[in-house]
C-alpha cells in the first residue's frame, strides 16, 4: 500500500481547496503525490456542488479522470459538496467512481482505499454533521507566500437560493487557539499574506464565545511577526460593525480591502432571497467603510435573474452600481438548485435574459475598473510578488486578492524572490491590470 501514488484534483472555492490540502498532507505521510493522472493509481477529485455551473465541472472532471481507470488508476474517488449533496445518485449514474466521500469524512479516505483495493467494494461516506470542522497539517497548493485560513464552516444564513447549509451544516466557528496555531505554523513555512475565508467570516466566535470575535482575532494575527499581510473575504453588510471597520483601519498589516457579497440592491429581491440586509443598511454600511478606512477597496459579487427580478429592479442595481463604483464586482447568473425555496418561486427568469443581465452589469464594471485604474497612474503601491513571465514581475497590491482580482506588472532590473514586497510605481493601465517599475527610493 505505501508504494501507492495519489493524484488530487481539487474543483471550486478557497475552502474546499483547505479541505484538499489537508488531506494531501495526511496522504503524503505514507504514500507518494503526483501531478500527472497517468502516473496516480489513487485519483481524488475534489468537487464543488454549489450551482449548475460548477456541478458541470465537476461532473466531467470525473468522467475525465475515469478515462485513466483503463491505465494505472486502480481507485477513483469523489470527494467535496457534490458527493455530499448527490452521493447516492452519483453512485448510480457513475459507476466509474469506487469511493463516494462526503465533506465530514475524509479521515475515512484511507480505509476506504483499502477496502477498494483488497475487497473490491464500493465505499460511500457521505455522513451529515453539524459539529465537524475538517482541521488538521495542510500541504500548500496555492503559491508559498500567501494562504487562506478557514476560521468557520457552514452557515445560519439560509438564503432561499443556496445549497450550503444543506451541504456543509450550521455555522461554527474554530477555537481561537486552533486558528492561531495554524497561522504560526503557516508563517514558519514562508506565508506572508493570511486570508480569512469562512462561509460568513464576520459571524465569527458568535457561537463559541457569545459574540463576534473577529476584530480580534485580527489583532492577534497581527501579532505573528512574520505575516505582513491580513485579507479579510466574505463579510455580510448587516454583521460589519464599528469596531470591526476600526480594526481594519487602524492594524497597518490588515489590508484595506474588503469581500462583501451582497447579492441585489433592490428590496423586492433581497426579501426573497432572504437576505437580512435591505438597500438603506447595505447603503449605510458602504458609507462607514468609506468613512471610516480611506482608500478601501471593496469587492462585492451580484446576481442577475433571481425569480421574479423585473426590469425595474435591475434598472436599480445598474444604477447602484453606477453610483458606487465597487473596485472590484463579480456577477452570477442565478441558478435554480432543487431543493432550495427559490427553486419553487414563481416568475422565473428565462436564461438569454439572465445572460444579457450579465454581460450588461459585467460591461458597465470594465468601464467603471478602467477609468478607476486610470486614477493610480503615478501612483506608489506596495506590491507582493507573485511570478515572474520571463519579462514582468508579477504582483498585487492591498486591492487585489490572489487569483480573482487584478495583477500589477511591472519590471525590475534586480532579481526579486516569490513573496518579496516592493515599491511599485504605476505608469499605465488596463480594464483590470495595472503596469509599472520598482520604485528603489521607497523599496523594502
Amino acid at each position: 500500500m505505501n508504494k501507492l501514488k495519489f493524484g488530487v484534483i481539487s474543483l471550486g472555492c478557497d475552502k474546499n481547496r483547505i479541505d484538499a490540502e489537508i488531506m494531501i498532507n495526511k496522504i503524503s505521510k505514507d504514500y507518494e503525490i503526483t501531478n500527472e493522472p497517468r502516473e496516480a493509481d489513487v485519483i481524488i477529485v475534489n468537487t464543488c456542488g454549489f450551482i449548475e455551473a460548477a456541478k458541470q465541472e465537476s461532473i466531467d472532471t470525473i468522467l475525465e479522470m475515469s478515462k485513466y481507470k483503463e491505465g494505472n488508476c486502480k481507485v477513483l474517488i469523489v470527494t467535496g459538496c457534490l458527493s455530499q449533496r448527490y452521493g447516492k445518485e452519483l453512485q448510480e449514474l457513475l459507476p466509474e467512481v469506487d469511493v463516494m466521500i462526503g465533506v465530514n469524512d475524509y479521515d475515512k479516505l484511507e480505509e476506504a482505499v483499502k477496502r477498494v483495493i483488497e475487497k473490491r467494494e464500493k465505499v460511500y461516506y457521505c455522513n451529515y454533521s453539524d459539529n465537524v470542522i475538517n482541521e488538521g497539517e495542510r500541504t500548500l497548493t496555492t503559491l508559498s507566500h500567501y494562504a487562506y485560513l478557514r476560521i468557520g464552516e457552514g452557515c445560519d444564513n439560509f438564503c432561499t437560493y443556496c445549497v450550503i447549509p444543506r451541504i456543509r451544516g450550521r455555522y461554527r466557528s474554530r477555537n481561537m487557539e486552533n486558528i492561531l496555531r495554524e497561522a504560526r505554523n503557516l508563517a514558519k513555512k514562508g506565508v506572508k499574506e493570511i486570508i480569512l475565508v469562512a462561509q460568513d467570516t464576520t459571524r465569527y466566535g458568535i457561537d463559541l464565545y457569545g459574540k463576534k470575535m473577529l476584530p480580534e482575532l485580527i489583532e492577534n494575527i497581527s501579532k505573528i511577526e512574520e505575516i505582513e499581510w491580513i485579507r479579510v473575504l466574505y463579510c455580510y453588510p448587516e454583521e460589519i460593525e464599528q469596531d470591526f471597520i476600526d480594526t481594519i483601519a487602524s492594524n497597518p498589516k490588515v489590508c484595506k480591502y474588503l469581500d462583501m457579497p451582497i447579492q441585489h440592491i433592490s428590496d423586492d429581491i433581497l426579501k426573497p432571497m432572504g437576505r437580512r440586509s435591505r438597500k438603506e443598511q447595505i447603503l449605510n454600511t458602504i458609507d462607514k467603510l468609506r468613512k471610516g478606512i480611506p482608500n478601501i477597496s471593496l469587492r462585492t459579487s451580484l446576481i442577475v435573474g433571481f425569480p421574479g427580478e423585473n426590469e425595474d429592479n435591475f434598472n436599480e442595481l445598474k444604477e447602484f452600481v453606477k453610483d458606487i463604483k465597487f473596485e472590484n464586482l463579480g456577477v452570477f447568473k442565478y441558478s435554480k438548485e432543487e431543493n432550495t425555496p427559490a427553486a419553487l418561486m414563481e416568475n422565473q427568469v428565462d436564461e438569454d435574459i439572465k445572460e444579457i443581465r450579465q454581460k450588461e452589469l459585467m460591461m458597465l464594471q470594465q468601464n467603471i475598473s478602467n477609468r478607476a485604474n486610470k486614477d493610480k497612474v503615478g501612483k506608489i503601491y506596495n506590491v507582493i510578488v507573485d511570478n515572474f513571465n520571463g519579462e514582468y514581475y508579477i504582483g498585487r497590491n492591498y486591492e487585489m486578492a490572489p487569483e480573482i482580482d487584478g495583477a500589477i506588472y511591472f519590471k525590475c532590473d534586480k532579481i526579486l524572490n516569490i513573496g518579496d514586497i516592493v515599491s511599485v510605481k504605476i505608469e499605465s493601465s488596463s480594464e483590470y491590470d495595472l503596469i509599472g517599475v520598482v520604485y528603489y527610493e521607497f523599496s523594502k
